[in-house]
Order: structure tokens, then sequence, then C-alpha cells
């Protein structure tokens, strides 16, 4: 599979913030978001196989597989179940434009699905049904650049019913008064959480 870069650092967003976590970094991606902060792993990459990702693995309990979007990658079911037979727990980050239903219903992974607002220019590419493919422990993403991407925000989680945790974070990662604002007046049972790794080290890589 197409690996742009690996490396331990520190969980950036989501549930698991905070915690220790080695990064797997896949290359290619088939959306083009206006704001992605990750440009450089759109294309390109090294061709690694399942053993040599494993064996760069460290002994880090968490792990996170990241793009890119990882479920372009054809043997990225072999990687997962070779990770959690390893002991690792799981967080799988994807685009949320393509079918996730094969990704293993496991209690050591959390499928991070996202869904694109109007200012990331790939909102038509969200794929309703993957809803059905996330549960309790698993995370809803929205990445929320303005107003009118935090009105379609809102009005998404209303129209579109799931059981997964709900994220609201803002581009760029840090600026989240107006959210935390308007989810606290709209009394919305929604996450505001920060990209932590843009707090510790700026719009520098974390390695």
């Amino acid at each position: 599979m197409k690996i742009c870069e690996y490396f331990r650092s520190i969980q950036g967003e989501g549930l698991t913030i905070g915690v220790p976590t080695y990064f797997i970094r896949t290359a290619g991606c088939n959306l083009r978001c206006v704001w992605c902060d990750t440009t450089y792993a759109q294309e390109g990459g090294i061709e690694m196989s399942v053993d040599e990702i494993m064996d760069m693995v460290d002994d880090t309990e968490d792990v996170c597989i990241t793009g890119g979007e990882p479920t372009l990658q054809k043997d990225m079911p072999k990687l997962i179940e070779r990770l959690i037979k390893a002991g690792k727990r799981i967080v799988i980050e994807t685009n949320g434009s393509r079918d996730i239903s094969w990704i293993p219903k496991n209690e050591k992974i959390i499928v991070s699905l996202d869904v694109k607002c109007p200012s990331s220019g790939m909102s038509q590419h969200n794929l309703v049904a993957n809803l059905s493919h996330v549960g309790k422990k698993d995370q809803l993403k929205f990445v929320i650049g303005d107003q009118v991407d935090l009105n379609y925000a809102i009005r998404y989680i209303r129209e579109n019913k799931t059981n997964a945790n709900v994220i609201f974070c803002a581009v760029g990662g840090t600026d989240l008064r107006p959210i935390a604002e308007e989810v606290v007046n709209r009394k919305l049972n929604v996450r505001v959480l920060p990209q932590l790794h843009k707090i510790i080290w700026g719009d520098k890589k974390s390695v």
C-alpha cells in the first residue's frame, strides 16, 4: 500500500485526544478539500507491504490510520487485522465519501467519520449510508469554517440520527469560541474539541 509517513506523536483530535499514538498516514485521496492541511499526502507515497508496516510500528498501544484516505488502500483490511492481533487500539480516520461497511465491528476500533461541510468544497461527496456503520464507540467529525458550515452541521445531525459521538472542530484547529458559544446557546449534544497538535506545534509537523 502507499504510505506517506509514519511517526509517534500525541493524538491531536477526537475521542482519544492527548493520547500518545503511532500514526500511519497513507498516501492518496479522492477529495480535494479547500482547507486541507495535509495536501502533501494527496498523492505520491512509497509502496510498503503489510509486513513492512508491521515491522516499523513501535510498541505504542494506540495507532491512528489516517491519510490521505486510508480506505483507498486495498490491503487496509489486512493491516487492520494484523494490528488488532498485535493488541493495538486503532482509530481509522476516513473522509466519509467511501463505503466503510467492511471495517470490522471491534471494540478496539474507533471509526472517525468526517462529514464535509460546505467550506471544504466537498460536501456533495458525503455518503450518508455510512452513518449506519458507526456506533457509540465511534465519532462523527465536522470541521467548521464559518456560520454556513455550522448551520449545515447542526441541520445534518438533526436530519440524520446517529449513535456516534459528534465532534465539532474549527478549520485551523484552535479558534473554537464561536462554535462553543453556538453549541451552548443551542443546547447541542456535541463535543467541541481543538486540534491539540496545532496548539502544541502550530502548523509545523509534530515529528
